[in-house]
């Protein structure tokens, strides 16, 4: 029986802490910081920003569990907002589509699972292609080129905006789908067809947010991603 946790009291307040803390830096990298391709000191920002972009989208996934906050219209406020500034995604879509992927993990109608391959980028490439619209493309080139209108240097929109999504987006596929459910299946994934990573709380936080504790997420999605690794914790008791 999969567990159910109300939401917890700290749930808004993490949410915009992640939310305002993508936002905030990705903003003084593209107006403000004094950078340059040149310098070693931008490429961490680049990976920052992809590690707070990941964090913006578990954000998003938690809204669709209705882990943020107790009222409905708040998840759905936050749900949309993350995941509309993560890469232009219809929130609404995504929780039909996550819906469907709890109902039967790795199952025939599971649309992130990949039955013709368990190669990591044919399986990348088939979960992107399911996942992207033409809607979506329209929404982040309008974006793209308000923020030149409004004088932000291309290479800095690339750099900062563009590659960190991407690499968030590959960072979440690789330890929230790939790893968690490629085959073969061994038993202790019964009964979500889930793995998870081995028990390290740090590399979990750094990986992807705990969410590498894939197995217990499913076991009890309505516990949040700070939560995690207490329910790792319990099911090596």
């Amino acid at each position: 029986m999969r567990n159910h946790v109300p939401p917890d009291p700290w749930g808004v307040l993490i949410a915009l802490t992640v939310l305002g803390a993508w936002l905030g830096h990705l903003v003084w990298l593209l107006v403000a910081a004094n950078l340059s391709l040149a310098s070693p000191l931008t490429y961490l920002h680049i990976a920052l920003q992809a590690y707070l972009c990941t964090g913006l989208f578990i954000t998003g996934h938690d809204a669709m569990h209705g882990t943020v906050s107790r009222l409905r219209w708040v998840n759905q406020a936050v749900g949309t907002a993350a995941c509309f500034l993560f890469a232009g995604l219809s929130y609404r879509r995504l929780v039909v589509n996550h819906r469907a992927h709890h109902a039967e993990p790795t199952g025939p109608d599971d649309p992130d699972f990949s039955t013709r391959t368990q190669s990591f980028w044919p399986w990348f490439a088939t979960f992107m292609v399911r996942y992207t619209t033409w809607l979506q493309i329209l929404v982040m080139a309008a974006k793209f080129n308000l923020l030149l209108l409004l004088g932000v240097a291309q290479w800095r929109i690339l750099a900062f905006w563009v590659v960190p999504a991407l690499l968030g987006t590959v960072q979440l596929f690789y330890f929230g789908t790939f790893l968690p459910h490629r085959r073969p299946d061994t038993p202790d994934m019964a009964p979500h067809h889930a793995r998870s990573l081995p028990r390290n709380h740090l590399w979990a936080m750094l990986s992807c947010y705990f969410f590498g504790y894939h197995w217990e997420h499913h076991q009890s999605p309505s516990t949040p991603w700070w939560r995690l690794w207490k329910m790792r914790d319990v099911a090596r008791l």
